[in-house]
């Protein structure tokens, strides 16, 4: 059976100079301003975006997957210019979003704030709902919804427990069909991945659903750092995945961009994932191989 290739990356925070009216100011996005002006309005580069998008088209993969932060501020003006750029990377039905917390920094009417990515972030059949399910040959992509308002200074998440229900009932019964289940969420789940103030609180409450219920990958952001962890599912362990933002330059504080291209196909009663990662090379301005890796993933059903 013909490979799924599948681009992830994440955090792409595309650029938008910030102008905050009076009544704006006095909200959490006042500290994002200063925090982007300060640190990482230097670190992330639209220049350096479009180059990734470029060396992802140029591979061709059969869909994009991005793993929320698409803006900064969560402001009016940034979500349809991000619906713009969602609408240049390809076909519709062949891109794929969650949102991250900077895209609910702060409660944004839907008609104006992520209700215009509904198109990317919806099921099959264009019912937006979390999580959504899309289907491509015999793989299921679950989006799954981590981000929502927190207080200043927190970067947190929560799935919640309606939402980790529905997951659960998706889950069973995608894996009763023999689909090979692919999760994406913003936050890291995995134990210790990152600090209390970003972390995703429910995060235990996830994994516990992913060892019942089972999936074959996860896939996530938020991290300055790549990450490779091992989630429990019903037969053993499941890889974890996570990168950093897409749009950042190396530095001390963050590793820089990268995006990864996986390939799933089944073998036997289960499947091989290989992951090509690709990675900003500043002296060379340009994506270079930073490894490929192979897994063998066990159909995770109880």
């Amino acid at each position: 059976m013909t490979a799924i290739r599948l681009a992830h990356f994440s955090d792409p925070h595309l650029s938008f100079t910030p102008r905050l009216s009076p009544a704006q100011r006095f909200s959490k996005r006042q500290l994002s301003v200063w925090s982007w002006a300060k640190n990482r309005g230097k670190a992330q580069q639209g220049a350096l975006l479009s180059a990734l998008v470029a060396d992802v088209q140029a591979h061709a993969p059969d869909g994009v997957l991005i793993s929320g932060d698409l803006v900064n501020f969560s402001l009016p003006g940034e979500f349809p210019a991000a619906a713009g750029w969602l609408a240049s990377l390809g076909p519709e039905h062949s891109v794929s979003v969650v949102p991250g917390n900077h895209d609910a920094l702060v409660a944004v009417p839907e008609e104006q704030g992520l209700g215009l990515w509904r198109r990317w972030m919806s099921n099959d059949d264009g019912r937006m709902g979390w999580p959504y399910v899309r289907e491509r040959a015999d793989i299921a992509l679950i989006g799954v919804n981590s981000a929502l308002p927190t207080p200043p200074l927190l970067a947190s998440g929560r799935i919640g427990e309606a939402q980790l229900a529905a997951l659960e009932a998706r889950l069973r019964e995608l894996g009763e069909r023999g689909l090979c289940r692919v999760v994406m969420l913003h936050h890291p789940p995995a134990d210790g991945a990152i600090g209390r103030r970003k972390a995703l609180v429910d995060a235990e409450a996830f994994r516990a659903v992913i060892e019942r219920a089972g999936a074959e990958l996860v896939l996530h952001g938020h991290s300055r750092d790549p990450r490779f962890d091992r989630l429990r599912g019903p037969k053993g362990h499941l890889p974890c995945l996570g990168l950093p933002s897409a749009s950042a330059e190396p530095s001390a504080h963050d590793a820089g961009a990268r995006w990864q291209l996986l390939s799933l196909q089944r073998a036997g009663d289960g499947w091989r994932l290989h992951q090509a990662v690709r990675l900003w090379l500043p002296q060379q301005a340009a994506f270079v191989s930073a490894g490929t890796y192979v897994f063998a993933l066990d159909r995770q059903v109880a």
